[in-house]
């Protein structure tokens, strides 16, 4: 059995990841959509107000993370 090296540097963020994604997936399931547009734009706000102190880069990673965490998830949304 083989071992995969860590490919992450931060883990610290990808703690966080997993912490937001429980917050913020229901902003990226369509059943939720707005007019026909997913509301993600308001996953990047809640991910502010919940984690003020990180970077406004961090905060974008987290979201994409999110989003390619959720679209794995649920291949058909």
């Amino acid at each position: 059995m083989s071992i995969t090296p860590e490919r992450r540097k931060n883990l610290s963020l990808r703690e966080l990841v997993d912490k937001a994604y429980l917050i913020i997936e229901p902003f990226f399931d369509p059943g939720n959509a707005w007019n026909g547009q997913t509301l993600e734009h308001l996953a990047y706000r809640v991910v502010r107000d919940q984690l003020p102190d990180i970077p406004p880069e961090d905060v974008q990673i987290i979201v994409s993370a999110s989003t390619r965490m959720y679209r794995a998830k649920h291949p058909g949304a």
